[in-house]
């Protein structure tokens, strides 16, 4: 391998980062599809690779295919909901997310949502909606035809459903209304928690069995509200907050001295929180937390 090989990967590195978190929903994994790939890049022969965007484009999305088929096998036997591995996003790691439709794109929703896709439809869902990939490019990465990725990108779309439309509260307003989430919590101050989440407010918790999380989320304003406070009370003691940006969404983090331990992501809908999606599960924790140290 040449240092100019070495280069040259790096300039793709980002972008091919982008793609296999968004066809696996894991950090940790779409690092070691990257690396994968890398090596394969430094072992071809350059001679037939006239397009290194589009081969290695080719190489992590077949990797990610693989990678799919066993997870899906595994997260069948997660221990309560699963929820996709928390990325800062305000440093530019998953590219720019200037318009809500790019931050919808890369949300904690929409990566849950493309779990009801098979690995094929989720990767010609991702090249086509996150990469603008046409059709005929799709097929040539897949290796099917053009008609198939067509019929695969329709199913796929229904699968997912139409895209959300939802009231765009100003940095200002996201910012009030995260500090004020966070105060009502801590204060245990029921009334002004409530103003704060829609009615029909969900909390969903990630905890993969290896920490204390709700195993079905919590719905309804009162219900997540008390499940609020009490959470506070029992489990606060000596952690401290500060917010993120994570998947293009605001979040709070939580820690434990110098240690992550709880990323919440709160999707707003008219100025209040509709949903609010928290990973605890160490495991899916160790990315963002480098990220937020700069470790």
């Amino acid at each position: 391998m040449t240092t100019a090989t070495a280069d040259e990967f790096e300039t793709h590195r980002p972008r091919l980062f982008g793609l296999a978190y968004r066809m696996l929903g894991s950090a940790e994994e779409a690092e070691d599809t990257v690396q994968d790939a890398f090596v394969r890049f430094s072992g071809a022969d350059r001679g037939v690779i006239q397009h290194p965007a589009a081969w290695l484009a080719k190489v992590v999305t077949n990797l990610c295919l693989t990678r799919l088929t066993s997870a899906r096998a595994r997260r069948e036997q997660y221990v309560g909901p699963w929820l996709p591995e928390p990325v800062v996003t305000s440093d530019g790691t998953l590219g720019p997310l200037e318009s809500a439709e790019q931050r919808d794109a890369v949300s904690m929703a929409m990566l849950v949502l493309l779990e009801r896709l098979t690995p094929t439809e989720r990767a010609v869902y991702v090249l086509r909606e996150a990469f603008a990939y046409g059709h005929r490019e799709i097929a040539e990465v897949l290796d099917l035809t053009e008609a198939n990725c067509r019929q695969l990108y329709r199913r796929a779309v229904r699968r997912v459903g139409e895209p959300r439309s939802r009231f765009e509260s100003t940095p200002e307003r996201q910012e009030e209304l995260v500090a004020s989430f966070v105060a009502a919590a801590r204060e245990g101050d029921l009334a002004r928690l409530e103003k704060v989440l829609a009615a029909d407010v969900v909390w969903s918790s990630d905890g993969g069995g290896k920490v204390s999380a709700a195993r079905r989320p919590v719905e309804g304003r009162e219900k997540v509200s008390r499940f609020l406070v009490g959470l506070v009370e029992r489990f606060t003691e000596g952690v401290h907050f500060t917010t993120a940006e994570v998947n293009g969404e605001p979040a709070v983090a939580a820690w434990a001295g110098g240690t992550l331990v709880g990323l919440v992501a709160l999707e707003l809908g008219d100025g209040l929180v509709v949903h609010a999606r928290a990973v605890v599960n160490p495991d899916k924790l160790a990315f963002a937390g480098r990220q937020l140290t700069g470790a």
